[in-house]
């Protein structure tokens, strides 16, 4: 799904971030310098995001790169499924985020939908393992693998977070404006899927 400029970018930001963090040499480390500066140019010009703000976003990566680990919590109630109101562009998204360390998957879920809905959740199933690359994603500088865990309601009460700003059960045919970069309509008919055939094998791209 993503444009080849994107591609060829963030594969040399992979490859120059790996040199400047293994490489001895001084005049190896200079190239991986200028590699890494074109990526953010190639970044820059597609996206019309200043040089120095994706500069940033890509110095604070150290080591080996590899793919971000994204969980979305399923949380279905009457044939709806749960979703939260993101204050930072006022669409609606699956409850969720980044991975922290220290977590394990199912227990990052657990921790966002109580943080971004309010209620208090189990974990029931793993539905899907999706790549960034082959959605319908909005293009971002880095590579991110999509986790979506089936969630149970076990208390709690609807109350926005932090980083929300509202909470809602929506059914499959009456989604409101989706956070894209978060998760597709695609997505989300795919999760549907799973509570019409709770038998339904997990997804992995």
């Amino acid at each position: 799904m993503n444009p080849k400029w994107l591609e060829w970018a963030q594969k040399i930001q992979s490859l120059s971030q790996a040199g400047l963090a293994f490489s001895k040499n001084a005049y190896d480390l200079e190239r991986y310098e200028e590699l890494r500066s074109l990526s953010i140019e190639i970044m820059s010009e597609y996206t019309n995001v200043e040089k120095e703000k994706i500069k940033d976003l890509f110095t604070h990566e150290k080591g080996y790169q590899t793919p971000k680990a994204d969980v979305r919590g399923a949380v279905f109630e009457d044939n709806k499924i749960l979703l939260v109101k993101e204050k930072i562009n006022n669409k609606w998204s699956l409850p969720g985020g980044f991975c922290d360390v220290g977590l394990s998957p199912a227990e990052n879920v657990i921790k966002e939908i109580k943080e971004e809905s309010g209620y208090e959740v189990t974990y029931k199933k793993l539905l899907a393992l999706l790549d960034y690359h082959k959605h319908p994603h909005p293009p971002q500088p880095f590579h991110y693998y999509k986790i979506f865990i089936q969630c149970d309601i076990i208390g709690g009460n609807p109350v926005s977070g932090l980083e929300t700003s509202d909470v809602g059960f929506f059914e499959e045919n009456h989604l409101p404006e989706l956070s894209q970069g978060r998760n597709t309509e695609s997505q989300i008919r795919l999760l549907f899927e799973f509570l019409r055939n709770p038998e339904k094998e997990t997804v992995c791209d």
